[in-house]
């Protein structure tokens, strides 16, 4: 029983370390990663499984005018918490993700002229890593990882999504 005790956490850390790594950061200065939307098209589709403790749903639709447009909602015992609107947006060769948080009630988190923003680090076959944020696709599987942040402290959260039919 002491050996178990003792794995116990060394598998813990590992485990979150991996999630961690997962996750790229642009160095201060460092510029964006080239790509374009053609790159990202094996997003498209409807996507849903657990994430943040709850069940998650995640929509993108396919390019146009240079963005793919995309919905995600959050539910707690099937209640909605959150959703989020965001747009892959292709901008001097490279891209950026834009997205605004919304309460059940539609109430913005961010302010008006305000979004959250990821920007392009790099793509490599169904892999794309933004700065705070990757999405890896395996077949009918995508996994999401995105550094969450609060004050100093931040943590990395896994979203493990299935492609479903509409």
């Amino acid at each position: 029983m002491k050996k178990r005790c003792f794995i116990l956490p060394i598998l813990f850390t590992l485990c979150f370390a991996a999630n961690a790594q997962e996750v790229k950061r642009l160095r201060d200065g460092q510029p964006p990663g080239k790509g374009n939307l053609s790159q990202v098209a094996w997003l498209e589709g409807f996507w849903s499984g657990p994430g943040l403790g709850g069940d998650c749903e995640e929509v993108w639709l396919p390019a146009r005018d240079g963005q793919m447009m995309g919905t995600f909602r959050f539910f707690d015992q099937g209640k909605l918490i959150f959703s989020e609107l965001f747009f892959l947006s292709e901008e001097n060769e490279s891209m950026t993700l834009k997205l605004k948080h919304f309460s059940a009630d539609l109430k913005a988190w961010e302010d008006k002229d305000e979004w959250v923003e990821f920007r392009l680090i790099e793509i490599e076959d169904q892999t794309i890593w933004l700065d705070g944020l990757t999405m890896k696709r395996e077949g009918d599987n995508l996994t999401v990882w995105v550094e969450l942040e609060s004050g100093d402290q931040s943590s990395v959260a896994a979203f493990e999504y299935t492609r479903m039919d509409f």
